[in-house]
């Protein structure tokens, strides 16, 4: 495909070295973690800006309530910066009063009430300069309740999702589609076929306090990505760690920080990782509350 990501990623990884708006103008600039993987970050509040090793510009929307004429400000950001886009498309509103249910949400897909909401989006995606993935209804595994297409019947999601790629497709037939569960024990009941996933995203976050209460001791990155990779790379396809955050002291900070990016032997379908750099939206259970993935905020004393 001549819009894929990891055509993209494969590139730029040899070069030189969301909201949906994106603020310019930072106080201060970050930069990314040491390592060869191509690096990426969602990052609303423009941090990573002038940061060249950043390659993947993410970007969270919602299909419904959402001015999507800010994407083609989104796409001359990342053209200006040589990135690709990864765009998240969450099934539902923003607005947490006017929020659907999952069976609503399931009954409009199966419908077809909700055709519109995707050919919009996907119209608009179809017109963008930058490479172009779209990673929808992610986390289908999850169970926490954070998500109203997450935890459903495995059939009942992946004929939901194999409909809306559809749906984009007849829009964008050239777009380049991530599937991306949590990466928990059974994700692969919701695999919705090698048609409908170019790559695989995942999710890997650390939490040095959750670490502590949870299991006694600081967990690497290393011991949380294996299982979730391994189960990924049965399905022969690019892999990418599409939300990564870590949180914590100095030397847990740092212990991720040197590891996220490291090429190695043991994930040879790994070809890039892409940070989160915005606080936690939903809190964690059990009183952990919202912890700040921002990479400024970061280390906590």
């Amino acid at each position: 495909m001549n819009r894929s990501l990891i055509k993209a990623l494969r590139a730029l990884a040899v070069a030189p070295m969301m909201s949906v708006t994106i603020a310019v103008g930072c106080a201060m600039a970050q930069s990314a973690p040491p390592g060869e993987l191509p690096f990426g970050v969602y990052d609303p509040d423009g941090d990573f800006a002038p940061e060249t090793e950043v390659v993947i510009e993410h970007l969270f929307l919602p299909w419904e309530d959402v001015f999507l004429e800010t994407l083609y400000d989104a796409d001359d950001y990342a053209l200006e910066r040589n990135r690709a886009l990864l765009v998240t498309l969450e099934p539902w509103t923003w607005s947490r009063s006017e929020r659907n249910t999952a069976r609503y949400l399931r009954s409009g897909i199966e419908s077809g009430r909700y055709d519109p909401n995707m050919t919009a989006v996907c119209e608009v995606l179809a017109t963008l300069k930058s490479p172009v993935t779209l990673r929808f209804a992610h986390e289908m595994d999850d169970r926490s309740g954070q998500f109203i297409w997450a935890g459903w019947n495995a059939d009942t999601y992946i004929s939901a999702y194999r409909r809306m790629i559809d749906v984009c497709r007849a829009s964008a037939p050239d777009i380049t589609v991530m599937w991306s569960p949590l990466g928990d024990e059974d994700m692969a009941q919701y695999y919705p076929g090698d048609g409908y996933a170019d790559l695989i995203g995942l999710t890997v976050f650390g939490l040095q306090a959750w670490d502590q209460a949870k299991h006694g001791y600081d967990r690497t990155f290393d011991e949380i990505f294996t299982p979730r990779y391994e189960r990924a790379a049965a399905f022969e396809k690019p892999v990418v760690v599409a939300e990564l955050g870590y949180v914590g002291k100095a030397d847990y900070v740092d212990m991720w920080r040197n590891s996220v990016r490291k090429v190695k032997e043991t994930y040879p379908q790994l070809v890039g990782v892409v940070y989160f750099n915005y606080p936690e939206v939903y809190p964690w259970p059990e009183g952990f509350g919202a912890p700040d993935w921002r990479i400024k905020n970061q280390v906590l004393e």
